[in-house]
């Protein structure tokens, strides 16, 4: 069975070597795509993973309509995007509404790998927040967001900037917020330490992370050990409130979210 992503009306399926070579067989299972779920209207083939700085999938137009950008709908929301230019993942999708109800009335929030809005739009739109900071260092998600939170009439809550989060939190958002946000798994440890000097006194730090764990380990603790020991060596006092192994993405590869309380 043939597995897909589907983003609007885009479905993204992952290219293997034979779809490419036998066009008869491939074409026979990209019309079945549309005629079962009437709602596509194209057929993307992504080939090879995520890469670079701006998080893009090497996409190929297969089938259906010629295009890259849609609208996403999930809880309410909509998020216009265009995946030549920007990434999105539905997958994510439990993960920005369980943030929305963790969050609190009258918080300020950074979001210091902000994308198209779409976690920032999700809080926004379900809790009374003070400002959410949305950063992104691609100059197109940031496009897209503004357009989102105009779609989604989020109004003077979401404040969007294009940039380094590590530069934006030091020179502007030091001791500023209550939550932190950090959902790109690949940068997240790095810029650890910057989401913790963002928070006031204590506060709450959504960490995202990948990890590869073999049968005998648990991916959460393999997470959880390395992320503590890391700050214990930099003394700051904290605890995992709550940790989900929230999907595998390869072989003995797994996504990992925790929720980090700074003491």
């Amino acid at each position: 069975m043939l597995s897909f992503d589907v983003i609007g009306d885009i479905a993204i399926i992952k290219c293997f070597p034979i779809l490419l070579k036998q066009k008869n067989i491939s074409i026979d299972i990209f019309a079945k795509i549309l005629e079962k779920n009437k709602h596509i209207k194209t057929v993307l083939c992504q080939k090879g993973g995520i890469n670079g700085e701006y998080r893009l999938g090497n996409l190929e137009w297969v089938f259906g309509e010629q295009k890259t950008d849609t609208v996403h709908k999930e809880y309410g929301c909509k998020f216009y995007v265009d995946l030549n230019h920007v990434y999105f993942s539905p997958r994510l999708s439990f993960e920005r509404m369980r943030i929305a109800q963790e969050t609190k009335n009258g918080e300020k929030i950074l979001n210091m790998f902000g994308g198209v809005g779409s976690f920032s739009i999700m809080i926004s739109r379900y809790v009374s927040i003070s400002k959410i900071y949305s950063i992104d260092i691609n100059p197109k998600a940031i496009q897209y967001a503004l357009k989102n939170i105009k779609l989604n009439k989020i109004n003077n809550k979401i404040v969007s900037i294009m940039g380094d989060a590590r530069y934006i939190t030091m020179t502007h958002l030091s001791n500023k917020v209550d939550r932190v946000l950090m959902p790109l798994p690949l940068k997240s440890f790095e810029y650890l330490i910057y989401a913790v000097r963002a928070l006031k006194k204590r506060g709450m730090i959504h960490y995202y992370d990948f990890v590869h764990s073999t049968k005998s380990e648990d991916p959460i603790e393999k997470v959880t050990q390395k992320v503590s020991i890391n700050l214990c060596k930099q003394g700051i006092d904290h605890g995992i409130k709550f940790a989900r192994n929230i999907r595998s993405i390869g072989p003995n590869w797994h996504q990992i979210v925790l929720d980090i309380k700074i003491k």
